[in-house]
């Protein structure tokens, strides 16, 4: 699936990631349609969040 990559500090990338998984017996995979960026993902993207490794998937305003 295609993803889109934090690849450092105002930089990100449009990547091909693994599929998910089902791992546990109540998981499900939605098929995501379209997504949006908010205020928390401008953070991100900025570098203000210390956790943030290169690869780390953006985006949480998903429909589907």
């Amino acid at each position: 699936m295609k993803a889109l990559c934090w690849e450092g500090k105002q930089s990100v990338s449009v990547k091909n990631v693994r599929d998910p998984k089902i791992l546990r017996p109540d998981d499900v995979i939605i098929k995501i349609t379209t997504a949006a960026i908010c205020g928390s993902d401008l953070h991100l993207y900025n570098g203000y969040v210390p956790s943030m490794k290169k690869g780390d998937i953006l985006g949480h305003e998903n429909m589907g």
